[in-house]
């Protein structure tokens, strides 16, 4: 299930977010068929290992776990994060939310939809995107910032609206991504993978507070 639009985006920052290819020339053309696909041409020559994508069962474009038959099947072999020299001002992180907010057209519209949003750390939304599963809403900014060929994304913020879960903490990860924060609470295993991949991970961020639950050097506290 997803929201209409963007879907070149969609389908690119989930090619990314499940390491099926990584780098923009992989990809000779992204089409629409008609039908509510989107057919992906691959260039010549690109051979893929696919094992780590299959998936058992009925899934949904917006479900990071669904047809995985384990948590080791959803982690990729992503490198982490080589720097903590990124870092972030309290004040613009505050600042950070009100901005997304800003951006959500449609929330303000129908007051149930996720949203996503890359921001510089100077506090500078770059792109945000919304739909109703919080993890495409992920893959469409990424998959944005794929297609315009700027990953790394090694000194960007990610934002997202809802809670902060494994999956949504590891597709910052496929995007170089080294800060990752959260309107809402952490998962567990969010936390343990921020910690194992040297991301920076902040949740419950409102206009007042913060918790961050890892690599805090990259928030200036003072």
């Amino acid at each position: 299930m997803r929201t209409p639009g963007h879907d070149e985006e969609l389908a690119a920052g989930f090619l990314i977010s499940e390491a099926i290819i990584r780098a923009r020339d992989k990809i000779a053309r992204i089409s629409a068929d008609g039908d509510n696909r989107l057919i992906i041409d691959l260039a010549d020559g690109v051979k893929l290992k696919l094992n780590s994508t299959k998936r058992f069962g009925t899934i949904s474009s917006s479900c990071g776990l669904c047809g995985k038959t384990s948590i080791d099947a959803i982690r990729q072999n992503f490198p982490a994060i080589e720097s903590a020299n990124v870092r972030i001002d309290i004040e613009t992180l505050l600042s950070l939310p009100e901005k997304l907010r800003q951006a959500q057209s449609d929330f303000a519209r129908t007051g149930g939809i996720h949203a996503a949003g890359i921001f510089d750390v100077n506090g500078e939304l770059k792109i945000a995107r919304e739909d109703i599963g919080r993890h495409n809403a992920v893959d469409k900014v990424i998959g944005h910032a794929f297609l315009a060929g700027s990953l790394p994304l090694d000194r960007h913020l990610l934002l997202v609206s809802g809670r902060a879960s494994f999956e949504i903490v590891q597709k910052a990860l496929a995007a170089g991504i080294p800060i990752v924060a959260a309107i809402s609470a952490p998962s567990t295993l969010a936390v343990d993978f921020a910690r194992e991949s040297n991301q920076t991970l902040i949740a419950f961020l409102r206009p007042q507070s913060f918790n961050i639950y890892a690599h805090v050097a990259r928030v200036i506290l003072a």
